[in-house]
């Protein structure tokens, strides 16, 4: 009955998915599936806003490079990066996905989204509330359910993976990666302290451990297993020290560098299911 409730107390979306106006923050990895899967499901009129400078790791999967490139393609579905209002209305009739640089959210005001979904994936809420948008989604721990959204979305990986939550929370952050072929902290790189990162290596590389990937202001930044470089942040960035700056996948497959993840599949159909969950109720 709680349930049924949260998802009856606002204005019903329009049963016409292409009208449908969305909002999501941040264009990272985890956010670009989610776009991509809306797009994929005829919800077209998709807007994603970032910060100045993104600091995607799994640069090849995110939207955010629309921001240094002026276009990303993903699966498919291409971004292209917008300057103004105008040209998110302008790039959603050519059939793309708009990407703005937009760290403050005042384009919400001029789009005037139905569904906003928070996928900064920051581990806890930087402003998002429950009265943004007729629909309110937010990803991974930070958010409540009934509270600053309408449905949160579990992204710790197990048997609650993509659970969409109505009334509480996702689990907290643990500190721990995802264990991906056996392995979780060893196969992330982090920065060995602040300063600009310089890349010797690019995504898709195959690496050794112990191998160079890159330097901070001459410290080395070193492959901690064998694997394929599956995510690097561009060089010449800025870090901080710990920051993670790469990622070792080691099975090796080098298609994975260039296609979405199991989980963020899982994560973006749970979206696609919280949007149509709220579509044509009375």
């Amino acid at each position: 009955m709680k349930e049924r409730q949260i998802e009856h107390r606002k204005t019903p979306l329009s049963p016409s998915l292409r009208s449908i106006r969305v909002v999501i923050k941040g264009a990272g990895e985890m956010a670009s599936a989610v776009a991509w899967r809306l797009f994929k499901a005829r919800i077209r009129r998709i807007c994603m806003l970032e910060v100045d400078r993104p600091l995607a790791i799994r640069r090849r999967v995110s939207f955010c490079e629309a921001i240094y490139d002026d276009s990303q393609t993903l699966e498919g579905v291409t971004a292209v990066k917008a300057l103004s209002v105008d040209q998110v209305h302008e790039i959603w009739r050519r059939g793309r996905i708009a990407v703005m640089t937009d760290a403050k959210w005042r384009t919400l005001i001029r789009l005037k989204p139905d569904v906003v979904v928070d996928a900064i994936l920051a581990k806890r809420n930087l402003g998002t509330s429950i009265d943004e948008a007729n629909v309110v989604v937010g990803l991974g721990p930070g958010f409540t359910a009934g509270i600053d959204v309408d449905y949160a979305i579990e992204t710790h990986r197990g048997h609650n993976l993509g659970r969409v939550i109505t009334m509480g929370a996702p689990m907290p952050d643990t500190g721990i990666p995802g264990n991906v072929g056996g392995m979780t902290l060893e196969r992330v790189l982090r920065a060995p302290g602040s300063g600009r990162f310089q890349s010797v290596a690019a995504i898709g590389d195959r690496v050794k451990k112990g191998d160079p990937v890159g330097t901070v202001t001459g410290l080395p930044v070193s492959a901690g297993i064998d694997g394929i470089l599956r995510g690097l942040i561009r060089s010449g960035t800025e870090v901080t020290g710990g920051l993670k700056i790469g990622d070792v996948d080691p099975r090796g497959i080098s298609a994975y560098c260039d296609t979405i993840s199991d989980k963020a599949r899982t994560i973006s159909g749970s979206v696609l299911e919280a949007i149509l969950r709220r579509v044509g109720h009375p």
